[in-house]
């Protein structure tokens, strides 16, 4: 009988992690690595991916740098071309690129909007799009995890822009599980709560921040690394019966009270 240990590991695996250059994209990427994944680390800032990779390849891990903008097609093939050139097919994808403009809807422009919906929506959309094609045409099954956010389920106030693209990629993701499945290639959304990272590190530090986190069900924010299980079940043969589901990691705070 296999063991967690074994179901969980991404050994022989090649994932692709987009927006990487920083934030939850290295993270995972550092993660993945970890489990025995080939990591492909795509974003626009090659520099930073190139220490990321560094410091993959430290910790005996195996990584590979390539530069992506996922709001361009011709980035994005040539990217995917790449990694494949480098170590075949990519049989995970981390979507994980995206942007965030606060502000609230009367402020809102036709600019601002789409700067938020050609990444966050289109993007992942895109890189998907054009994996999932290279995965059918070979007959590989694979796992794909598009992030997006427990505010595609719940709005808050000045984030309408944010909130409907990753609702958007929520049933973008439901649709894609059901379309797939029969191609072995699961589809499933991963939506974090509040998380500590250098973004928002000195938001919390302030008595507004701290207030409106210490309200939430949990008292706190989630640290980074308890995104690693729930990514990895996503992933991994752990999760081979988990298809379609948009998993919330934010410590019970959609289910706060109203």
């Amino acid at each position: 009988m296999s063991t967690t240990a074994t179901l969980l590991s991404l050994k022989g695996k090649t994932a692709l992690i987009t927006g990487a250059s920083s934030g939850l994209g290295a993270h995972f990427a550092r993660v993945l690595a970890g489990a025995g994944a080939r990591v492909a680390v795509a974003a626009r800032r090659t520099a930073a991916l190139e220490r990321l990779v560094e410091e993959i390849r430290n910790d005996n891990g195996e990584a590979y740098a390539v530069a992506m903008d996922v709001t361009d097609p011709v980035s994005v093939t040539a990217a995917i071309d790449r990694i494949e050139a480098h170590w075949g097919p990519a049989d995970i994808l981390i979507n994980n690129a995206g942007v965030a403009d606060p502000g609230r809807f009367l402020k809102i422009d036709q600019q601002r909007w789409d700067f938020v919906i050609e990444t966050n929506l289109n993007g992942v959309w895109r890189v998907a799009h054009e994996i999932t094609q290279r995965l059918v045409a070979r007959s590989l099954p694979g796992a794909i995890v598009n992030v997006a956010s427990i505010l595609g389920v719940r709005v808050g106030l000045g984030q309408s822009s944010y909130s409907a693209s990753k609702a958007a990629v929520i049933q973008l993701t439901k649709a894609m599980a059901l379309e797939l499945a029969a191609q072995g290639i699961r589809v499933n959304a991963l939506c974090p709560g509040y998380f500590e990272t250098e973004m928002n590190r000195d938001y919390f530090a302030t008595d507004q921040g701290r207030q409106y986190i210490e309200s939430t069900p949990a008292g706190r924010a989630g640290q980074v690394p308890e995104l690693d299980a729930p990514l990895l079940l996503l992933c991994s043969d752990a999760g081979s019966f988990v298809n379609g589901v948009a998993l919330p990691v934010d410590g019970g705070h959609l289910v706060k009270s109203l």
